[in-house]
Order: C-alpha cells, then sequence, then structure tokens
C-alpha cells in the first residue's frame, strides 16, 4: 500500500497561466506559498516561506485562471508528480517536482492578507482534523490491518 496526497493551504505567489494542450485539457499552472515561523538556535523568531508549483487539469483549470490571483488564499488538495526531460541546450536530465491538483478551494481575496482566519479556514481546518482523527471506540483486529 502506498500513499501520495498534498494539502496545502496557502497564498498565490503570482497570477496563474493557462494554456490549452492541443487536443487535450486546459492546464493552468500557479506558485503557492506555505510559511511558517520557527526559534532558531539563539531564540530569534524567524520565517521560512516554502513556494509549491500546482498545476491543475480541465475546467477546473479554467475556474482557477478565472478566480485566482497573486495574493489570493487557496486550499489545494492533490499529489506529488515528477516530470523529466533532456535540456535541449546541453542534453542534460532535468526534473520539475509539482502538484498535479484534484481540489482547489478559493479562499478569501488578497486584500485580506493580514485579517485573521476567516470562518472558511477554520472550517477547513476542522474538517482536516476530523479527517485524521480516529474514533476512541474504534477497535482494530490484526486480520483487519493490511500489512
Amino acid at each position: 500500500m502506498s500513499v501520495n496526497k498534498v494539502i496545502l493551504l496557502g497564498r498565490l505567489g503570482k497570477d496563474p497561466q493557462l494554456k490549452y494542450i492541443p487536443g487535450g485539457p486546459a492546464v493552468c499552472e500557479f506558485v503557492l506559498a506555505t510559511s511558517e515561523s520557527y526559534k532558531d538556535k539563539s531564540g530569534q523568531k524567524q520565517n521560512r516561506t516554502e513556494w509549491h508549483p500546482i498545476v491543475v487539469y480541465g475546467k477546473l483549470a479554467e475556474l482557477c485562471n478565472q478566480y485566482l490571483s497573486k495574493g489570493r488564499q487557496a486550499y489545494v488538495e492533490g499529489k506529488l508528480q515528477t516530470k523529466s526531460w533532456d535540456d535541449k541546450k546541453d542534453g542534460s536530465k532535468r526534473y520539475k517536482t509539482e502538484i498535479n491538483a484534484s481540489t482547489v478551494q478559493f479562499l478569501n481575496g488578497a486584500e485580506q492578507k493580514e485579517s485573521k482566519p476567516t470562518n472558511q479556514i477554520e472550517s477547513l481546518m476542522d474538517t482536516a482534523k476530523e479527517m485524521f482523527k480516529v474514533n476512541k471506540e474504534t477497535q482494530f483486529t490484526t486480520d483487519e490491518i493490511p500489512f
């Protein structure tokens, strides 16, 4: 058994880019930033931002292009996917890892960057916590464990 699942809640670093594959679906690409704070060895507060390339296909790609913009907050679910190709200039092998999104929820707009979390975000966080919570009354036997 294996799992390839990514869940992100962040802000777009730039406007989404929409392309159409000849004879194929619409493709929308954007970059989502997630940030975290931590204290370094000296006790100073530090911030770290990760930039996640996101790719979306089909009707959802068109909706992302229509409703998302730089600074807008979004909730994304998907899977990690690595692409490889040969560089045309020097022939070397190149790789790109991105999130292939299956779900994108458009949250508050860019003008609310510094505001407190919205009820929608809190609701999403509650849902995520509930998804990963095991009921205390649930009992498993060794026969039910798949490995």
